[in-house]
């Protein structure tokens, strides 16, 4: 499936040179967590959409293309700060981490996403803090999710 991009980010993408980039914009939320926590992979911090987020090196390996599994993101982050460990040390149910790509010259645009992850298998040493996005295993989900009985569809008897 083709996906649609503004007229704007066509000719940004198709330019031989430009001075525009690419940001990938992080939203980590979930049980445990507060305030939603922003980041921006820049070397400044931006605003969008009335939102701050904070700039901080982080990389984002994108999943291969496998037939019998399904993809996983690998996220990393620099460990700059101890608070981020505390924070992963106190949670008990995994976060939802939103991914969108804006450009700098429209950071309201949302160019790609937001796609929703849930964040697993977390893992840090001195220097990095790792973990797998996974998207909603929905292969394994029952089929049909609800039953028809006379209870709650009475049209059918």
């Amino acid at each position: 499936m083709a996906r649609a991009l503004s007229s704007a980010a066509k000719s940004t993408v198709f330019a031989q040179q430009t001075s525009e980039a690419a940001l990938c914009l992080l939203t980590i939320t979930g049980t445990g967590i507060g305030v939603p926590l922003r980041f921006v992979n820049n070397q400044l911090d931006v605003v969008s959409r009335g939102n701050t987020y904070l700039a901080t090196a982080f990389m984002i390996s994108l999943p291969d293309e496998r037939d019998d599994a399904p993809p996983r993101v690998i996220l990393n982050f620099d460990n700059v700060d101890r608070q981020i460990v505390g924070a992963i040390r106190s949670l008990t149910v995994a976060p939802t981490v939103t991914l969108e790509v804006v450009f700098s010259s429209a950071l309201d645009t949302v160019e790609a996403g937001p796609f929703a992850f849930t964040l697993r298998n977390v893992d840090y040493s001195a220097d990095v803090i790792a973990g797998d996005l996974f998207f909603e295993d929905f292969l394994n989900e029952s089929f049909p999710a609800d039953s028809f009985t006379p209870n709650n569809c009475p049209g059918l008897f």
